[in-house]
């Protein structure tokens, strides 16, 4: 039984729904809401009604987007040649940070997870076989997150798009920059020497 109002109690409840938001967490944004003022609090919930309701899917790549396509997709200047496959639209923003990739994007959905129930068919590979076949694209970078599951599905895609005629290449993935070798584990380490490149 909670010792809360019951307003309070449903605020709680609804923030504890949300990703790495435990019961100490849900508190400590619910009390911070709480002593705010009405204008914060309106600002808040006006925030997340306004994002529901005018941040839809990319048509095209299915970032999220404002409008039918992304500005991405939208832009003259990116190279309609190179497709850069994520599972997310935050890897968009990380991949878009480090201003080194020109080209456009496909979102996933996620990755191939079957102890999740999560095939193929859960994700939008069919999606991304339909723009490849539009002709037109000599390169597909997969940029999966380098576990069990980014792995896996970049095998997948890798398999799929190869017999299209389709460059596929991987991201690399080795040391974070500021790291000590000796702390490495194997994998990585054996990553990075694999990705070694002259200098």
């Amino acid at each position: 039984m909670s010792h809360y109002a019951p307003a309070i109690a449903r605020l709680l409840e609804e923030l504890e729904r949300l990703p790495g938001i435990g019961p100490k967490s849900a508190q400590r944004l619910a009390f911070h809401i709480l002593r705010s003022d009405d204008e914060a609090a309106s600002r808040l919930s006006e925030a997340i009604v306004e994002v529901k309701r005018t941040i839809r899917f990319c048509s095209r790549c299915y970032n999220f987007s404002e409008g039918e396509t992304c500005p991405i997709c939208a832009d003259p200047r990116r190279d309609p040649a190179a497709i850069c496959v994520v599972e997310e639209p935050r890897d968009v923003v990380a991949i878009e940070r480090t201003g080194e990739f020109h080209g456009t994007y496909h979102v996933l959905g996620g990755a191939i997870s079957p102890i999740d129930g999560i095939g193929p068919e859960q994700l939008r590979v069919r999606e991304l076989i339909s723009r490849l076949e539009d002709g037109g694209v000599t390169e597909v970078v997969v940029a999966t997150d380098p576990n069990v599951e980014g792995e896996t599905t970049a095998i997948y895609l890798a398999r799929l798009i190869k017999p299209l005629g389709v460059k596929v290449t991987r991201i690399a993935s080795g040391l974070p920059v500021g790291g000590d070798l000796e702390y490495a584990d194997e994998v990585t380490l054996g990553r990075a020497l694999e990705a070694r490149r002259e200098m």
